[in-house]
């Protein structure tokens, strides 16, 4: 299934630029004036006067002809995840998983149609992928993702769909509505989501929906490790009690708030 292009409406140009800008260079650890400008199709004026102010905001720093994302980002970072209340009540129970599984643990929430992990925590048998905070995931092919589809109006599920696509990352994706609208309503009977080589050949992902007393999804937690630290038994039974009983504990301490 194929996103829908939706022209934004209003867009300042100059701040579109530069928010390209800064995500090719986070996406590419690095470039210069010319490969910017020939990538994203603007003047090698216009990208150097981007990238100068944005060097003078303290954005970006230059070494050579390479200009990179600047630390001040981590600043703002901070902040976003801080001024979230579920961060606050999960960042413990986050990194208590990681410890007790080895594995790699992390909270995610939906924001414009994607998977945001807020937090994550690695175990000493964690697999190291190309994920960290801030990085952003479709939610079809994803355990927390389908965890938090399940609870959401079938409306929200359509729109999200429609903006983002089903994007095939593996052979076992869910590239169709009524396989994905199936799949919802056993993860709404069990309470747990599973990625099984979905996102990633070679990882497992159990996830599990954080919700108010109204069933408001509030994001998701969820644990990921290769087939190798994941079998069958790990993978159905002992990580989704595991991470049920983490996620009843940050429920009772948020309607505590």
């Amino acid at each position: 299934m194929a996103p829908r292009t939706k022209k934004a409406a209003n867009k300042i140009k100059s701040i579109d630029t530069s928010f390209e800008i800064i995500e090719y260079l986070m996406e590419k650890d690095g470039a210069g004036v010319t490969e910017l400008a020939n990538n994203l199709g603007r003047s090698k004026s216009t990208i150097h006067a981007h990238l100068n102010t944005l060097e003078q905001r303290r954005y970006v720093v230059q070494t050579g002809d390479t200009y990179r994302v600047g630390l001040r980002f981590l600043n703002i970072g901070g902040y976003a995840a801080h001024s979230n209340s579920v961060y606050r009540l999960t960042k413990d129970e986050v990194d208590e998983l990681a410890a007790e599984t080895g594995l790699a643990a992390q909270l995610v929430v939906e924001e414009h149609g994607k998977g945001i992990i807020v937090h994550q925590s690695r175990g000493n048998k964690a697999v190291q992928t190309d994920s960290h905070i801030g990085t952003e995931r479709h939610l079809h092919c994803t355990a927390f993702g389908k965890a938090m589809l399940a609870y959401f109006p079938r409306e929200r599920v359509r729109e999200i769909l429609d903006r983002h696509g089903m994007v095939e990352r593996t052979s076992r994706t869910i590239t169709s509505m009524d396989e994905l609208t199936k799949e919802c309503e056993e993860i709404r009977s069990r309470n747990v989501a599973f990625d099984d080589n979905e996102q990633i050949e070679g990882i497992r992902c159990v996830g599990v929906p954080i919700l108010t007393n109204t069933e408001e999804v509030l994001g998701a937690i969820s644990v990921s490790g290769s087939t190798r630290h994941m079998d069958d038994e790990t993978f159905r039974k002992r990580m989704p009690e595991l991470i049920q009983h983490t996620v009843r504990v940050i429920e009772i301490n948020y309607s505590n708030v």
